[in-house]
């Protein structure tokens, strides 16, 4: 059995950090009110193998006053991600997909076209 990748939480935000960083600057200026968290694990009424949930309203669903409404939010899983991957390398390609995917459902594309792009 494959033994998990461990790394201290501020390793993992980076990871994160620059996962974000790599989104490109025309689709990240798009993102709009959103705000992305790190946790240890999903929360008890999730899958514990959850790598990242989106909470929020997709921008293809909005309507009103977009500065009336609370953030939307990223969540990303820092215990299952490191359980899945073995290594370094392994843990920022899943952290990158993982991000991508969330962000994804800021716009309104949902599991099965992610499925379809690689992306889920």
């Amino acid at each position: 059995m494959a033994v998990p990748l461990d790394m201290d939480p501020a390793a993992f935000d980076a990871l994160v950090d620059r996962a974000l960083d790599g989104i490109p600057d025309e689709l990240a200026a798009l993102v709009r009110n959103v705000v992305v968290l790190v946790e240890a694990e999903p929360p008890e009424d999730e899958p514990d193998d959850l790598l990242g949930l989106y909470d929020g309203i997709a921008l293809t669903e909005r309507w009103g006053d977009p500065t009336l409404q609370l953030p939307d939010r990223i969540f990303i899983f820092r215990g299952p991600l490191l359980d899945m991957c073995e290594t370094e390398k392994q843990l920022l390609e899943e952290v990158r997909i993982t991000v991508v995917h969330e962000i994804a459902h800021h716009f309104g594309i949902d599991d099965d076209r992610l499925h379809d792009l690689g992306y889920a």
